[in-house]
Parts: C-alpha cells; sequence; structure tokens
C-alpha cells in the first residue's frame, strides 16, 4: 500500500472543485456514471439534504456530489427540501446529468433557512473550476469546512490480488458534534475500482463502523453525517485487499479529524484489546475517548487511570478488573500504569513520574488489554478543552 497525494483527485476520471465566500463555501465532486454507496446518521432529527440524496441513492449510482458548508439545512421544513434539489437541479442541469445521479450534503448551523442567494453563485462558481487536480482536491476539502482548522484529505494506492493497481481517495470535514453512529460527519471518497453497489454498500459500512464510527470529539452526533462511497469502475475488481485499503483510508480521515477537534490540545488513540467480542473492544474504546472526565484530565496532563477504569467499567463490555492491564504511549516512552488489575503509578513512583511526561505530549495512546480474548479496537479522541467551550458558546453569534 502506498500513500500517495491528490485526495479524492488521485482517482483518475474525478473532477473536484470548491468555492468560498466569508463562512460558506460549495464543494463539487464530478465522478461520471459510477456506483456508489452510502451511510448517513443515526439521529432521529435528519437535514433535508439526507433525505434528498437517500432518494438518489436507491438504485445505487451516482455522477456528482454537491456540497455546503455555513449552514445545516436542518429542520428547515419543506423549503429546505426544495432549496436541498435546487442545489442538485443547479449542478445536474449544468453538467448535464441526471438529477437523480446527484447527491448533495450540507453541515453549519442548524435551523435557518439555506441561503441560496450566496449558495447557488458559489455552486456557478465551482462548477467552472472543475478539474482533477491536487489543488481541486484540496480546495473541495477547504470548501466543506466548519470549525475545522486545516482541510483534511487522504489517498492510497494499492494492488489487488490480480496485480492491477487501485486507488482510495477520501476528503472530509469535523471539529466539533462528532460522536458518529452508523454514519459520520461529511466524508466522501473516491475510487477506480469495479464494484456492484451491493458490494460497496457492505465494504463501506465495515471500513466506517472499525474506523469513522469511532472517533469522539464531543458526544453528541450530528444531525448532517454523511460519508459517500462513489466507484467508477476503471481499474480491478473489488477484493480482500481493496477492503484493507478503504479501512486504512477511513482510519486516517478519522485521526485528522480527531486531532483538529475543536479546541483540541492533544489527540488520543485508545486501542482495547483482548476483548472477548470485536463488540465489546469497539465499546469500551469508544467509552474512553468520550468521557468528559478522561478528556478534561488529558487536557491537564493527569495520568487519570482510575477515570480510564471508570469508562471502560460503564462502557458495556465484558470485564474482570483483575485482568485488566492499561499503558501509556508517546513517540519515545511506553509505561504500564495498571498492571492485571493492579496500580503501578501511584504517588511516588517512577511509573507516575514517566506517565506525566507521556500526558504532556501532543500525541497519547492509551492501550487497554482486557486479557478475556482476542478481539481488538481503535478509537480516537481529544482533550476537552477551555477553548472548545468558547467556540460553542459563540458559534451562532
Amino acid at each position: 500500500m502506498k500513500i500517495i497525494p491528490g485526495g479524492i483527485c488521485a482517482v483518475k476520471g474525478v473532477m473536484a472543485a470548491g468555492s468560498c465566500v466569508d463562512e460558506y463555501g460549495v464543494a463539487i465532486i464530478l465522478s461520471p456514471e459510477s456506483n456508489a454507496s452510502a451511510v448517513f446518521t443515526s439521529n432521529k432529527i435528519i437535514a433535508a439534504p439526507l433525505i434528498v440524496s437517500q432518494e438518489s441513492l436507491q438504485d445505487g449510482k451516482l455522477s456528482a456530489i454537491v456540497a455546503n458548508s455555513g449552514n445545516a439545512n436542518c429542520f428547515t421544513g419543506e423549503e429546505g427540501l426544495k432549496d436541498a434539489r435546487l442545489m442538485i437541479r443547479t449542478v445536474s442541469e449544468n453538467l448535464d446529468l441526471n438529477p437523480d445521479d446527484v447527491a448533495v450534503a450540507s453541515t453549519g448551523i442548524i435551523g435557518r433557512k439555506l441561503p441560496m442567494d450566496t449558495i447557488t453563485p458559489l455552486i456557478n462558481c465551482a462548477l467552472n473550476k472543475l478539474e482533477n487536480s491536487f489543488k481541486a482536491s484540496k480546495n473541495a476539502a477547504e470548501a466543506i469546512m466548519t470549525t475545522d482548522t486545516v482541510p483534511k484529505e487522504f489517498a492510497v494506492e494499492i494492488e489487488l490480488k490480480t496485480g492491477e493497481k487501485v486507488r482510495i481517495g477520501g476528503i472530509t470535514k469535523g471539529s466539533g458534534m462528532i460522536a458518529p453512529n452508523m454514519g459520520t460527519l461529511l466524508s466522501f471518497i473516491t475510487t477506480d475500482v469495479k464494484a456492484s453497489p451491493q458490494e460497496l454498500k457492505t465494504a463501506l459500512k465495515e471500513a466506517v463502523d472499525n474506523t469513522l464510527n469511532l472517533v469522539v470529539i464531543d458526544g453528541d452526533i450530528s444531525t448532517n453525517d454523511t460519508v459517500i462511497l462513489m466507484a467508477n469502475g476503471r481499474s480491478g475488481r473489488i477484493d480482500e485487499n481493496f477492503q484493507e485499503a478503504l479501512e486504512y483510508v477511513c482510519s486516517n480521515l478519522a485521526r485528522m479529524i480527531a486531532k483538529d477537534g475543536e479546541g483540541a490540545t492533544k489527540l488520543m488513540e485508545v486501542e482495547v484489546k483482548g476483548a472477548k467480542t470485536f463488540h465489546d473492544a469497539k465499546k469500551a474504546a469508544k467509552s474512553i475517548v468520550t468521557s468528559p472526565l478522561f478528556k478534561s484530565a488529558l487536557f491537564g496532563s493527569d495520568p487519570n487511570w482510575g477515570r480510564i477504569m471508570a469508562a471502560v467499567g460503564y462502557s458495556g463490555a465484558e470485564i474482570d478488573e483483575k485482568l485488566i492491564t492499561v499503558t501509556l504511549e508517546s513517540e519515545d516512552k511506553q509505561i504500564e500504569i495498571v498492571e492485571t488489575g493492579v496500580v503501578k503509578a501511584f504517588e511516588g513512583s517512577e511509573e507516575l513520574e514517566v506517565a506525566e511526561k507521556i500526558m504532556k505530549q501532543n500525541e497519547i495512546k492509551i492501550i487497554v488489554d482486557l486479557s478475556l480474548g482476542k478481539f481488538k479496537a481503535t478509537a480516537y479522541g481529544c482533550d476537552l478543552s477551555y477553548e472548545y467551550v468558547r467556540i460553542n458558546a459563540e458559534y451562532s453569534s
């Protein structure tokens, strides 16, 4: 597997563009006559673009995506649905596409009318800039940013079992209101693999469930979570190598999101291993990265093993506290703070001294070994800082 530049435009046949003005942006991704699949939020309050995109994706075919930032077009009633369809119509008419082959996505403030007098000119501007280039992918990634501080894109080239080379590229946005459940933020992934819509659905659901659904910033599930996978079929047939690469792309996008969490000063990666089931491993890992108490401890550089153990205990995973080992790890240090149920990082110990140094780093890995089985899962999160409160206190002002 080779990491390559270009994001969504690393894939031949894919064009993209982004256009921004003030707090609004529009991204367009064009991958004509692609098979496609998507997953969406499990929130029962569903934004208008998700309703419309679900209709577009019913036949598993897609040629383009139009996405805006600055306004979620959620809780906007029939007018919101009309605006979402107008976004699709503007793109389909300009690109001579069937409207049913265009998906729409939005992100931003909930409950406000979509300002079409701003969005429509941005769509037209982006349509005039469509191209297959590294710059185009980056511009699209920038156009969907809200409180993100950096654009997020990633791409790989892999070799299938047949020897044919396939590319996968993705862009994503997300910095706050993140606790994905079945969908995740806004993520758009392109590939040249040959695959049926059903094969893509199976591959995407597994990849998202194992990666992007395990990133938590603040524990809030968005009304607009959307991830779409488009495959133009210009290369070889889907196989296990593709699945591994898709999960690798998604895990890197997840890590970028966690690192850029609203107000974040530290990235945490939590690996839970030795679980009796994969579901148990995921529940325990996600519980730790969601815990406000441990996120606060992370901000304060406190190796608070008690908060880790508490989060594991209420996660719903099967555990035996006498078997649990907890390890902290940074780029150049590693230390066990709990070993088979016994605390090692007690006051005055060398373990506590090393643990405190690790917790002062910008990137920290927490490894929890449940010692009950062979399953493992990795979740991503960040600390909870004063800046997070400020950002969200002022978000809609």
